[in-house]
């Protein structure tokens, strides 16, 4: 059994910060690449930031330069330090992870709310 849970959500103004944190729990081997999505009302599921156990990381454009994703690996856990937030940021952010416990698979977290507003 395998959880993910994030944490660090909230309200901030325009301008300000927030660092998103998801940690893996349960049986695990391995922990392959971590990612951050994020959905806003009406629209669809977006890929932010992906981060592989190496190390390498990506991002979409519209967060480049000021978002930055790393990671713990000894902790099982990555982190989303989110910067310069605008109020098109504001969504529920969502932390997937591909896993390698009984199996290798993926695995979701519950997500947590960024709104951005002043």
């Amino acid at each position: 059994q395998v959880q993910l849970v994030e944490s660090g959500g909230g309200l901030v103004q325009p301008g300000g910060s927030l660092r998103l944190s998801c940690a893996a729990s349960g049986s695990i081997f391995e922990i392959y690449s971590m990612v951050w999505y994020r959905q806003a009302p009406g629209k669809e599921r977006e890929l932010v930031a992906r981060i592989t156990s190496g190390g390498t990381t990506n991002y979409a454009d519209s967060v480049k330069g000021r978002f930055t994703i790393s990671r713990d690996n000894a902790k099982n856990t990555a982190y989303l330090q989110m910067s310069i937030l605008k109020p098109e940021d504001t969504a529920v952010y969502y932390c997937n992870a591909e896993i390698l416990s009984a199996y290798r698979g993926s695995w979701w977290g519950q997500g947590t709310q960024v709104t951005v507003s002043a």
